[in-house]
């Protein structure tokens, strides 16, 4: 079980992980020990969330997200798989967490009128200005 908040925990069933070898420093231990790890999450799938944070997810996840409705999350910063395993489950739980939260109502709001008056003052004074950069007569 993973907790995500008060309202949210990620059952076992969800979560599947793979390991791999990881690229970068390590030396020797890196062409042995499988130490990158891959967490797919079955979200599309998953009882615990609710469809608009499901939805949520998805667009937050982007190329990460599958066609069968699955997060996939690596992590291979640490030489350590154990390190890998926890960095995977905190991107996760965070993911999940951003996507949890709903956002805040956009409330449509109108210019004043002085914020018209000022705006359309201001475009007369520049066509003014520009009238001026013509040719000068000779008169």
């Amino acid at each position: 079980m993973l907790r995500v908040n008060d309202e949210i925990a990620l059952a076992d069933w969800e979560l599947t992980e793979t390991f791999s070898r990881a690229s970068g420093p390590g030396g020797q231990n890196v062409n042995k020990v499988s130490s990158a790890v891959t967490l797919r999450f079955e979200a599309a799938r998953s009882p615990n969330l609710a469809p608009d944070v499901k939805a949520r997810l998805r667009r937050l996840a982007g190329r990460r997200w599958t066609g069968e409705g699955a997060l996939i999350i690596t992590s291979d910063r640490h030489r350590s798989q154990a390190l890998n395993r926890e960095d995977a489950r905190e991107k996760l739980v965070e993911m999940v967490a951003k996507a949890a939260v709903k956002p805040a109502r956009r409330v449509p709001t109108r210019p004043t009128l002085a914020s018209k008056r000022r705006r359309l003052d201001g475009k007369a004074a520049r066509g003014a200005t520009k009238a001026l950069r013509g040719p000068v007569d000779p008169d």
